[in-house]
């Protein structure tokens, strides 16, 4: 039986529970008897389904239907760029829309604490970066992304977001380290690809959508010429 069409027949047969409202399935027994399945294909599903975060089981209280985290996508992407059907050139492209599209998006939903929080994390990023604290330059270059899809608000949008952010993370590490060995350092100023993030704070203390979107597609371009031999 396909995963996707036993998940939707699951979906059908499971009952809220009374006082905590998780969806609770019925026993196997009886999703044995109403798929018309044997016991032992069937479990083998449901165990696929709890490896993949789809189902809860505890020994004696039932299982339980659930989304899963973002996880099941980690998953998926590790083992598609594995397998060579996704490239690193591919998540990076996927990455650099949504988050210009999610800068864009920030632009009308942004509050004052958030800008200066968004800022706070750009000062700590050129501090560390400053003092070749590169562990803790990455750490808030990372918070500095996550915080700008909280901003958002939009659970696509951050499912996506931890996905990619998980494969690419060790690519991130790489071009931090390669622009901190070819970056030009001017006096008491920042490096351009860590400066360039308050060019997208300042667009968004603006509320304007579109120079917020033209300032994250300008960080990528910066990061770019900063890392690309």
């Amino acid at each position: 039986m396909d995963l996707s069409y036993l998940v939707r027949r699951l979906a059908d047969q499971a009952v809220p529970e009374p006082g905590t409202g998780r969806l609770r399935l019925p026993t196997e027994r009886d999703l044995g008897a109403s798929l018309e399945v044997s016991r032992g294909s069937l479990r083998e599903q449901l165990s696929m389904l709890e490896m993949l975060g789809f189902l809860d089981r505890t020994q004696g209280r039932g299982s339980y239907l659930q989304v899963p985290d973002a996880g099941f996508l980690r998953l998926y992407f590790d083992l598609s760029h594995q397998l060579g059907q996704l490239s690193q050139e591919q998540f990076g492209a996927a990455r650099e829309m949504l988050e210009i599209s999610v800068a864009e998006a920030a632009a009308d939903r942004v509050t004052d604490d958030d800008v200066a929080e968004l800022r706070g994390l750009v000062e700590e990023m050129v501090r560390a970066a400053d003092a070749g604290d590169q562990e803790h330059a990455l750490e808030a270059d990372l918070a500095f992304h996550r915080r700008l899809f909280t901003v958002v608000d939009n659970p696509i949008f951050t499912l996506l977001r931890d996905g990619l952010a998980h494969v690419l993370r060790g690519a991130v590490v790489d071009r931090r380290r390669l622009a901190a060995e070819r970056e030009p350092l001017d006096d008491g100023a920042p490096r351009p690809s860590d400066a360039v993030h308050f060019e997208v704070v300042d667009a968004l203390a603006a509320r304007d959508g579109a120079a917020a979107g033209a300032a994250m597609r300008r960080h990528f371009v910066v990061w770019r010429a900063a890392t690309h031999s």
